[in-house]
């Protein structure tokens, strides 16, 4: 066989890695620095680069600064965003700064105008009061208020806001990629939540991604049923643990005839074994290259450990979270067809005649006592897990499956958002 034409097959850790440290992210960082800038030695440019602060960091640090000062701790403050045109625009950028962010507010220029001619500022204090939305209480204060120079009627208004109009299309394209309009039009509140959540997200990256998911939730929470839905989608490895240890022990291998004396007396099987058949399937050129969704391990802390020991972390973890009464009634009620191996729920979905309700049988596994042990044993564990992935996304489960769907495929599909870094 052709060489070039094999599969590449390259070790799970690289992939890790990668994303970890965002190695995709940084060399196009760099590439995009050496075509700016063009020196005439990019070897130490780039060496440069590497060594310095990041221009975010660089920013965050000079804003800090500046906000920690007694004024702004005691006043608070604003930050007006530059650029207003096209070509300042295209100057921040010839400069290297190329934000990650813009935010446009936007409302209707009758909203706008009458926000402007209802504007005060007080010469003293420089805060700013609006005749509408904001009075001073004091009448002191109230007397000494002054309309903003170059706001003084509608017509001076209406014109800053036709030259802001003809800058806004030019600036709309060119940082279409990066952009976020928002209704300012709004409670202050509202807006600056949504300011903030966009700030805080990150943009879809074009670094190569290997899935790799861990589905956690109590029983009945449809871990199963989402991922078949994610791995029939995304053409990636669905992976259950107790369904793995089962295939393990019919295939009459050494590893087989060790765990099914454990399954077949309803024991647990050791951790360590688990853990070695597991990475064993995690290994494969299959999940490697497309990658996978797992559920049913971990199951307590001690086996998120060994999992992220063993070098198989994931990239995604959701929680499925539902109540244990909504648990109870999804599993109790829940009974199979041994005819044509259909599934039927008492209420969601009932047997089509008497005929086939009659026959159909309960797993013991799904007794009203047996899954409260289950539910017990979760709960239990539930909250180290939380804590052992602290940036996993909570869903709510008691939901129809498709919308549960569309909630996990919404995270999968972009990056998750920054970490507000400790000020302590």
């Amino acid at each position: 066989m052709d060489a070039t034409v094999k599969h590449l097959r390259i070790p799970p850790e690289m992939s890790v890695y990668a994303e970890k440290h965002e190695i995709f992210d940084l060399f196009q960082t760099l590439v995009r620095n050496l075509i700016i800038d063009k020196p005439a030695d990019p070897i130490q440019y780039l060496i440069g680069m590497l060594k310095r602060e990041s221009i975010e960091e660089l920013w965050i640090k000079l804003i800090l600064e500046r906000l920690s000062k007694v004024d702004c701790v005691r006043r608070g403050w604003v930050l007006e965003a530059i650029p207003k045109t096209r070509e300042e625009a295209l100057c921040l950028q010839e400069a290297g700064i190329a934000p990650e962010h813009v935010v446009i507010l936007q409302a209707p220029d009758a909203v706008l105008i009458e926000r402007s001619l209802g504007k005060r500022i007080d010469p003293v204090t420089g805060d700013v009061y609006h005749v509408t939305f904001m009075w001073p209480e004091s009448a002191e204060v109230a007397q000494r208020l002054e309309r903003p120079q170059g706001l003084n009627s509608e017509d001076v208004i209406s014109r800053q806001l036709q030259a802001y109009h003809s800058e806004a299309h030019a600036l709309h394209r060119t940082y279409q990629s990066c952009l976020k309009i928002i209704d300012a039009d709004q409670p202050h509140v509202d807006v600056f939540a949504q300011v903030l959540t966009y700030v805080m997200s990150r943009h879809r990256s074009a670094a190569p991604h290997t899935p790799r998911i861990i589905l956690l939730g109590p029983p009945g929470s449809g871990k199963s049923l989402q991922a078949r839905l994610i791995a029939k989608k995304y053409d990636i490895v669905s992976i259950c643990c107790g369904e793995l240890l089962k295939a393990v022990a019919a295939d009459e291998s050494s590893m087989g005839e060790l765990i099914k004396p454990f399954l077949e007396s309803g024991r647990r099987v050791p951790d360590s074994m688990v853990l070695q058949i597991l990475t064993e399937r995690l290994s494969r050129l299959d999940c490697v290259t497309r990658g996978w969704v797992l559920h049913g391990f971990p199951q307590d802390l001690e086996q998120a450990e060994a999992l992220q020991e063993s070098k198989f972390s994931p990239s995604r973890v959701f929680f499925l979270e539902m109540t244990d009464d909504v648990a109870v009634e999804r599993l109790t009620l829940r009974a199979i067809d041994p005819v044509t191996g259909e599934r039927y729920h008492s209420l969601y979905k009932p047997a089509p005649s008497p005929e086939v309700h009659a026959r159909l049988r309960y797993n013991p596994c799904d007794s009203e006592a047996e899954v409260q042990r289950r539910l017990k044993e979760y709960c239990i564990h539930a909250s180290a897990l939380q804590a052992f992935y602290p940036q996993a996304v909570r869903v709510n489960a008691d939901q129809d499956a498709h919308t549960v769907f569309e909630c996990l495929e919404s995270r999968l599909v972009n990056r998750l958002p920054k970490v507000l870094p400790d000020r302590a």
